[in-house]
């Protein structure tokens, strides 16, 4: 189970921190694959207008939180 949580929290801080660079510079690289969330899940949530950047910073540290918490717990 801590594979999976392990592997989650990579994605998530991938896409997290993809899509900051997305936000602030265009994405030269894996775009279309890592900014899912930035280029989906945010522009269909109106809480999140106008703070694109801090959501996607979120996500990142809550995939480094993911990957940190999961090497932690018990033995699988």
């Amino acid at each position: 189970m801590s594979k999976i949580v392990q592997f989650v929290g990579l994605v998530f801080a991938l896409q997290g921190i993809s899509g900051a660079i997305d936000r602030v510079a265009v994405q030269p690289f894996f775009g279309a694959l890592l900014n899912f969330f930035n280029r989906v899940i945010i522009p269909r949530v109106d809480l999140l207008t106008g703070y694109e950047l801090y959501a996607n910073l979120v996500l990142a540290a809550l995939g480094v939180v993911m990957v940190l918490a999961s090497g932690r717990g018990l033995p699988d």
